[in-house]
């Protein structure tokens, strides 16, 4: 399968060309505007990746989609929450597949309206927000809430390394929201609070607490449904340094009080000024996912699904839904014809090779009501 990866040289689109250089059922493109870093990495990974120049924006993209034979584009140049879906739409017009890494909340819920129609019709499979929101976190509740009878609270928190390599484009998504009213599921309604703003403790099995804030990504407007959550649903970001967080929660004041009105203007400038305090942290990132409800029995449960990612590997998780996916279809297995969220399309136990792969470590924990916190 002829695939290009789209921004293959940057944060993330660099990890998906390793993943999938060395597969035989995998004819790799590296893409972008820069054809120097395109074509250097091509010669770093061989395995007869090519790099490319290409141009998401240009007017003749779909022609030139359709002349590489492109079967397989996987778009991983954000960000996303600023952009339309011109490539997605490209790429339906050329006859390929199509998977992005979007976490993007609009970008993601809308995707299957917006796109499903042109998808059909080309014969072909698009999948929006292949990353760690909405595929691993869906696979993660699917595996802890199966046979429940009703789920009560999903509650799921990121914690990044300190010192993991950060994309420009990561920190300008962030900051789009920061401070600004992010509608969430809570006490059994929809409610608006602040993103970033009043951070909260939050436990992790394998790292040392941290706080925690508010964060706007699909899995707020899409588990509500897809569980039938019946009183909250929260996503949070912890950083490791307690001050970098509360440093993020006074930007989300400056802008609620209308004084700063767009902080991702900022986010050259402070995804710089973060790597001058790397020093401070370490290399440990985690997650954990809590789910409380009725179990099978209709007995009260609780539940957490903890990871850790030691040694900076934790950006290797946002690419392994892309990267499982590009693999299943490059075998030939059916890909769904049309266009879809990346909710509920893999399971938890196919992460688990890429999690092996990279020293991650799991933990699985009942609860008990003291302590699963809000």
């Amino acid at each position: 399968m002829k695939t290009l990866v789209l921004g293959g040289y940057g944060n993330f689109g660099a990890r998906i060309v390793r993943a999938l250089a060395g597969d035989p059922a995998i004819a790799l493109c590296i893409g972008g505007r820069d054809l120097r870093r395109a074509e250097a990495l091509a010669a770093e990974v061989g395995q007869g990746a090519v790099g490319i120049a290409i141009d998401l924006s240009s007017a003749d993209f779909a022609a030139q989609l359709r002349r590489l034979g492109i079967e397989l584009l996987i778009h991983t140049a954000g960000p996303f929450q600023v952009q339309g879906y011109g490539v997605a739409e490209a790429a339906a017009a050329a006859g390929a597949h199509y998977i992005d890494l979007s976490d993007g909340r609009r970008f993601v819920c809308d995707f299957p309206a917006a796109l499903d129609a042109r998808f059909r019709a080309a014969g072909r499979s698009a999948v929006c927000g292949a990353s760690t929101v909405p595929a691993l976190s869906s696979a993660v509740v699917d595996e802890l809430a199966r046979g429940w009878q009703r789920v009560d609270v999903i509650d799921t928190c990121i914690a990044p390394a300190q010192t993991a390599p950060r994309g420009e484009a990561t920190m300008a998504a962030v900051l789009g929201y920061c401070g600004a009213p992010v509608e969430v599921w809570d006490q059994g309604r929809w409610q608006a609070r602040r993103g970033w703003a009043a951070p909260s403790r939050v436990h992790f099995e394998r790292l040392r607490p941290r706080l925690g804030a508010l964060c706007d990504i699909p899995d707020l407007e899409l588990f509500p449904a897809r569980y039938g959550v019946s009183q909250r649903v929260m996503f949070r970001a912890a950083l490791e340094l307690g001050f970098a967080q509360r440093a993020f929660a006074t930007l989300a004041a400056l802008r609620g009080a209308g004084l700063l009105p767009d902080p991702a203007r900022w986010a050259k400038w402070l995804n710089r000024a973060a790597g001058t305090i790397d020093f401070l942290g370490s290399a440990l990132g985690g997650m954990v996912v809590r789910v409380q409800g009725l179990d099978a029995g209709g007995r009260p449960a609780r539940v957490a699904w903890h990871i850790a990612a030691d040694d900076d590997h934790g950006p290797e998780i946002p690419c392994m839904a892309a990267i499982l996916l590009a693999r299943r279809w490059a075998r030939g297995e059916p890909a769904p014809v049309g266009a879809f969220t990346s909710s509920g399309l893999l399971a938890l136990a196919e992460f688990a090779p890429e999690f092996a792969r990279w020293g991650m470590v799991t933990d699985l924990r009942v609860e008990t009501a003291s302590e699963f916190r809000p």
